[in-house]
């Protein structure tokens, strides 16, 4: 059975198929928050405290974090910054994180730091990431995503993707990084551009989990890009593609709606044993409002006192914005 281990100082996460879903959590990420942005330039994080307690108090079981606050000379600028946020992070709550930079500098800074068994997020199928990023995961012994494109960029046809994907395994295999150590992000494409985009995925993931045995995530709400109440959209969108054994993505965790769709997979799959968290959760479940989905009972931040992903400005289509 594939697993992938993440841990922190103090906490160890298991991604796998027989495991429950696991939830990056992405607001920890400038990328299309201005005001973020700027906060984190003039050295202000407290929209960074704030984000990280509230993931964690919501339900997530990773933090992703990211500071790719300007594209204007990252490899000076981004390593300090996301070596500063990471400790920041890190004091705050116990839950893993994930390295989320396209900088090689930064990844490597930032996992200099890192207590526990970070995810390194990520590698693509380029000739240039795949040899700058590769040896700093078998350096490390860290797990990383794998994003299926490469120089020719995304390709519409999944088989491509899946052969970029391989290509990513393969390579890593020469640095000693097996296949549990791998996550695959198979690109999800918005599916108001690309109608087929959900049984694209659905297809993609299965064959990466039975033909190349590794687990999977995604940048969730990609697949809701350009629509009205995006939130509908990934709440469906999420038991569909846990069915089809996607077992990680990075996501909102502070969207009730979202998140009741994450733990009712959970049972349905399997994976929340005698829905003993679903009981917990929503033991006393009051209706919200116009039949909204409603929150939990705020949970307590995680001891010591609790990010989203830059991928939206790797790959294309966004995450929701605030």
């Amino acid at each position: 059975m594939t697993r992938t281990i993440v841990a922190s100082a103090t906490r160890e996460i298991v991604i796998g198929f027989d495991q429950p879903f696991c939830v990056i959590g992405e607001r920890i990420n400038p990328t299309g928050r201005k005001k973020l942005a700027a906060e984190m330039m003039e050295g202000n994080f407290e929209t960074v405290i704030k984000d990280a307690l509230e993931q964690v108090a919501a339900g997530a079981t990773m933090l992703d974090v990211n500071a790719g606050v300007t594209s204007v000379n990252p490899n000076e600028t981004e390593p300090g910054l996301l070596v500063k946020t990471m400790e920041i992070v890190q004091g705050l709550v116990d839950v893993p994180l994930s390295i989320d930079s396209s900088v090689s500098a930064a990844i490597e800074a930032a996992l200099k730091v890192a207590k526990g068994r970070p995810l390194v997020n990520s590698v693509t199928g380029e000739e240039e990431k795949l040899e700058a990023i590769l040896p700093l995961c078998a350096k490390y012994n860290v797990p990383v995503v794998a994003i299926s494109n490469d120089e020719t960029g995304i390709s519409q046809d999944p088989d491509v993707r899946f052969a970029v994907a391989k290509k990513i395994v393969e390579r890593a295999a020469d640095y000693g990084i097996k296949p549990h150590d791998i996550v695959v992000d198979p690109l999800v494409m918005p599916i108001g551009a690309v109608g087929s985009a959900g049984l694209q995925v659905f297809a993609l993931v299965r064959r990466l989990r039975e033909e190349l045995k590794v687990n999977t995530t995604c940048g969730l709400s990609n697949i809701s890009f350009g629509l009205p109440h995006r939130h509908g959209i990934n709440a469906g969108f999420i038991p569909m593609v846990i069915g089809a054994g996607m077992t990680s993505a990075i996501m909102n965790p502070c969207r009730p709606q979202e998140m009741e769709a994450v733990r009712a997979a959970n049972v349905l799959n399997g994976t929340d044993e005698n829905c003993y968290n679903w009981i917990k959760t929503y033991r006393d479940y009051k209706p919200a409002e116009g039949g909204a989905a409603a929150a939990p009972a705020p949970a307590a931040a995680s001891a010591g006192g609790g990010r989203r992903g830059g991928r939206a400005a790797r790959v294309g289509a966004g995450a929701a914005t605030e």
